[in-house]
């Protein structure tokens, strides 16, 4: 299949447009005007490569929710139950229609009227969709536990010709069949479960990781969360929490070299807190003589701006690999901006690798 990369813009389509999204598509107007030399908290650059912000065009969308059916994204992104801070005063219309997609197994049971979802209706062809779109990459936002979903929509991807950015804990990138397929129609995959520019999972693995490299043994440890999103409502039923669960965890454990009793993720769903998240972190371990020495910590966000930006660089990321024709997983974005890469390295050396992956020094 003859990839075709549309040179000096980035055109974007995104299946599920929660708070994610909502902070993604804000995030991507407000800083489209900085200049090259500004910082802007949570990016690892203004200009990526050849890539500004701005250069992010949003094309095509996806979602089941009748609310946000239909309408522009930028009407969309604030439709209930969406809850996202809004950072941006106005946002003018972006063009991109939401289309009906399939339900699959993106809305849990216990769901279906906070998504207000319409099981009658006949969904697109997303395929059809990101065609006529001439999307270059199409995001993954779907609920945690839609395994089936994320596949429908990882195949539409490789059937029309994009690139694939897996947000979720359901495993594409790091999944070894999946990433062949994407490596043999020529595609770049990212992915597997974004981390948060300054979150719970980014946190525990600093704090693991100095304790390791401190010589401090780790006994125990856990990391509770508790919000009051519709992502939190969504995982309170525990069978679609496996993945997640997996991802959390391994993304911690990863940076300890021996078995550790360990318990990780979300622990209850508070309405009240819309988008703001709690996390809870415990280690306890063992330094000279044995002594011991307990760490608690409480972090405190909102939970849905703290991905954007990281998102923001993973798309311009995946850009300069379809521009340079690079098939498969992206190792190392990936490696720097999920929780669950095909290949998991300390995040210095991870950021390291992306660094000379800009630069053309490192292939993928």
């Amino acid at each position: 299949m003859e990839v075709i990369s549309n040179m000096g813009e980035i055109r974007v389509a995104i299946a599920g447009i929660g708070n994610c999204a909502s902070a993604l598509v804000q995030g991507v107007h407000l800083y489209r005007n900085v200049s090259d030399d500004d910082v802007v908290p949570g990016l690892m650059h203004v200009r990526f490569g050849e890539y500004h912000i701005r250069d992010i065009r949003f094309v095509a969308a996806f979602d089941v929710n009748e609310e946000k059916i239909g309408k522009d994204l930028s009407e969309a992104i604030f439709a209930p139950p969406n809850c996202c801070a809004r950072f941006v005063d106005s946002l003018p219309k972006i063009g991109a229609k939401v289309f009906r997609g399939p339900i699959l197994d993106g809305v849990a049971p216990h769901m279906k009227e906070a998504f207000k979802v319409n099981d009658d209706a006949d969904p697109v062809d997303p395929v059809e969709v990101l065609k006529d779109a001439e999307a270059d990459m199409l995001i993954n936002f779907l609920p945690v536990g839609s395994y089936k979903a994320t596949r429908f929509y990882a195949e539409a991807a490789l059937k029309a010709g994009c690139a694939f950015v897996n947000c979720i804990p359901e495993f594409i990138a790091s999944d070894e069949s999946w990433a062949r397929r994407f490596k043999d129609a020529g595609l770049p995959v990212a992915g597997d479960d974004v981390k948060s520019q300054l979150g719970a999972t980014i946190l525990h693995r600093a704090l693991v990781n100095l304790f390791v490299e401190r010589g401090v043994i780790v006994d125990e440890t856990y990391q509770l969360n508790i919000g009051g999103n519709t992502d939190f409502q969504n995982m309170t039923v525990e069978e679609r929490l496996k993945t997640k669960r997996i991802s959390k965890t391994e993304a911690v454990t990863s940076m300890v070299p021996y078995d550790v009793p360990t318990r990780i993720g979300p622990s209850d769903y508070v309405p009240f807190l819309g988008d703001r998240k709690i996390c809870y972190i415990h280690l306890k371990g063992r330094k000279f003589g044995n002594q011991p020495v307990t760490v608690h910590v409480k972090l405190e966000v909102e939970d849905s701006p703290n991905s954007a930006g990281v998102v923001i660089d993973v798309i311009r990321a995946v850009k300069i690999g379809l521009d340079r024709g690079v098939a498969g997983p992206l190792i190392s974005i990936s490696s720097y901006a999920f929780k669950h890469p095909p290949v998991q390295v300390e995040d210095y050396i991870a950021r390291q690798w992306v660094e000379e992956f800009i630069e053309g020094k490192r292939e993928r």
